[in-house]
């Protein structure tokens, strides 16, 4: 697995993940202007405590982590390659979110809008929970990855009533996570099913459907 890892990051460097990269940094730089609102809108409410609380659980590095090891396991232990091969891309896509986010916090050096550290941009919660999603929609198709996004969304929206992190953190660190889900899976056997392209005046994700 550490050295699928290592190999992992040599796919990393492609014109697909820069696009990426580009969509998720313009969205950001977009809703930048709105950080302070959103903060003032969310920090503080009671309303918003209690429906994102649960959020600063559920998208916890360690709570993924063991979801994705419980996966790799079973897959193990009932010898079912498929299953193992899952929760191998998950514990994987993991591992390269938190590479790029901690080296972006480290890097960029962003206040957290509660003060208490240097390491908000981008966000880690975001990053993760996106990855898992995405690792997850490449093996088992959108039926089952459009709750994972969902879930995924609203792990990196809990973020910001907690007031650990601003609109835009979250929002880059999406992208963060999709890169490293994309990139983990980019060399399977079928192509990744979203993609990012360029078009005339701009970029473009498109979204392509398998037929069974």
């Amino acid at each position: 697995m550490v050295k699928g890892l290592v190999i992992n990051f040599k796919y990393l460097p492609s014109q697909e993940n820069l696009l990426w990269a580009g969509v998720g940094g313009g969205l950001a730089l977009a809703v930048h202007p709105l950080d302070d609102n959103v903060n003032r809108a969310l920090v503080g409410s009671s309303v918003a405590d209690k429906v994102f609380k649960p959020g600063e659980i559920l998208g916890d590095l360690g709570t993924l982590l063991g979801s994705a090891s419980v996966v790799y396991a079973v897959g193990r232990l009932k010898d079912e390659p498929q299953v193992s091969h899952v929760g191998m891309d998950l514990i994987q896509s993991l591992a390269m979110s938190e590479a790029l986010t901690q080296t972006l916090k480290y890097t960029t050096r962003r206040e957290r809008p509660d003060q208490s550290g240097r390491t908000s941009f981008p966000s880690g919660h975001a990053a993760d929970t996106f990855a898992f999603a995405t690792a997850l929609e490449r093996h088992l198709g959108w039926r089952y990855a459009v709750p994972a996004y969902v879930f995924a969304s609203y792990v990196a929206v809990s973020r910001l009533p907690a007031n650990r992190h601003w609109f835009s953190d979250t929002v880059f660190g999406s992208a963060v996570g999709i890169i490293a889900g994309r990139t983990v899976t980019s060399h399977e056997a079928h192509p990744f099913p979203v993609a990012v392209t360029y078009v005339p005046g701009g970029a473009a994700v498109m979204y392509v459907r398998r037929s069974n």
